[in-house]
């Protein structure tokens, strides 16, 4: 059934009222709780402070904290009753009209920041494109690693350098591995690299010893973003033997400033790839546990247009999120409110939906053509990565706008 909002949105845009993603931006110089509307913003804290929610049944000056972590603690009883009272408010004329003067503000304009405190981050390697191709570049005779197909790979990242969208990086320094060198040098990473990649946000704790069963995997989170891991190839390729990535990842990640909640993916659930040799019984599941979530990269040069330079999907991923969260507690270790997952770069079969520079240039030894003439190898210096996502079904869109970031000399 469709829907029709007082607020005037778009056709095309990402915030549509079957979207309402949650965020954190700037209001009287204060970090406020808001969801997104087509071009507005419902300030949650102003909702909560004319006495729309007191009848929700939760905690509401959750929304005077600068991040979402304290509501999304209160668990998934509040996130539907939150979201069915504003989806209802917003197709009215009800109270949320009638404050519409003091709760609903430009987004256009607003200033975004951190949505959430992120406690813990994990980055899985969960594309089997992708895998396959970093692969066939280094081991060409045997591109999987024996386990790849039976464990969701991953390593622990660095929480303190994930950023939000907008954030410029610095390039990064570092050991590398000249070829044919007979020692490392020191100096700025030459290979700066993009992964198109999600994140999942953790919203049920468990306590130190658990694990999460598939069956209730989908009941810890809470929802997704854009992810940006950022990446200095010839860094990494140097220092991860043995123990995996580190400086060459840990200098910046990015994330959309909106957060999907999985009830607004819900009507976009497909089938995962099948997974051949069959998986060991705890990773297991029944149903469709994957989303068809369409994925896209520009890449605009200082001064220049940009220049769409990848096309991809998110449904294109060998292991699923509750594969991962699941394998992630198998062993007893426990997640928080606020952690972050990532999935790992998101390739297709096709070049044009590879999901780095690494791989749509081979490795540097092919070009990536621009616009008016320019190409690319590995990203340059004020080079701004723009990433897209966004669900579209029956004439329902739900996306997530946009993940940019711009890497400065």
């Amino acid at each position: 059934m469709s829907m029709n909002s007082w607020i005037d949105i778009s056709p095309t845009s990402d915030f549509s009222i079957y979207n309402l993603p949650y965020g954190i931006f700037i209001r009287d110089e204060k970090h406020t709780p808001g969801v997104a509307i087509g071009d507005s913003i419902v300030d949650l804290n102003a909702c909560a402070k004319v006495g729309l929610f007191a009848h929700l049944g939760f905690d509401y000056s959750v929304f005077d904290d600068k991040v979402l972590n304290g509501f999304i603690a209160c668990g998934k009883d509040a996130w539907s009753a939150l979201r069915a009272f504003l989806t209802a408010e917003l197709t009215s004329e009800g109270q949320l009209y009638e404050f519409r003067e003091k709760v609903v503000v430009d987004r256009l304009n607003a200033v975004m920041c951190m949505p959430i405190e992120v406690g813990d981050y994990t980055d899985f390697y969960s594309s089997i494109e992708h895998a396959t191709n970093v692969g066939k570049m280094f081991r060409p005779d045997n591109p999987l690693l024996p386990n790849w197909k039976h464990i969701p790979v991953g390593y622990h990242g660095r929480s303190s350098s994930i950023v939000i969208s907008g954030t410029s990086l610095k390039r990064p320094s570092g050991q590398m591995m000249p070829p044919d060198a007979e020692k490392p040098v020191f100096g700025k990473s030459k290979r700066i690299d993009l992964e198109l990649e999600m994140g999942f946000i953790i919203g049920k704790p468990t306590n130190l010893g658990e694990s999460i069963a598939i069956e209730q995997a989908e009941e810890h989170i809470f929802g997704k973003v854009i992810f940006n891991d950022w990446s200095a190839r010839d860094i990494q390729k140097w220092e991860y033997v043995p123990l995996g990535p580190f400086l060459g990842k840990n200098f910046g990640s990015s994330i959309s400033p909106w957060i999907v909640t999985m009830e607004a993916l819900e009507p976009f659930r497909c089938a995962s790839i099948k997974q051949d040799p069959e998986v060991l019984p705890y990773l297991q599941y029944q149903g469709d546990k994957n989303f068809d979530i369409n994925l896209e990269v520009g890449l605009t040069p200082q001064g220049d247009e940009e220049t769409t330079i990848a096309k991809s999907n998110f449904k294109y991923m060998y292991w699923n999120m509750a594969q991962q969260l699941t394998h992630h507690t198998v062993n007893g270790c426990n997640v928080n409110v606020g952690d972050l997952m990532a999935s790992g770069t998101i390739s297709g079969k096709e070049k044009g939906s590879y999901g780095s520079l690494l791989e749509l240039s081979w490795g540097g030894t092919e070009v990536v053509q621009l616009k008016n003439g320019k190409t690319r190898t590995f990203i340059e210096d004020n080079d701004t990565i723009t990433i897209r996502a966004w669900c579209e079904k029956d004439g329902k869109r739900v996306g997530f706008g946009e993940c940019n970031g711009k890497i400065l000399p």
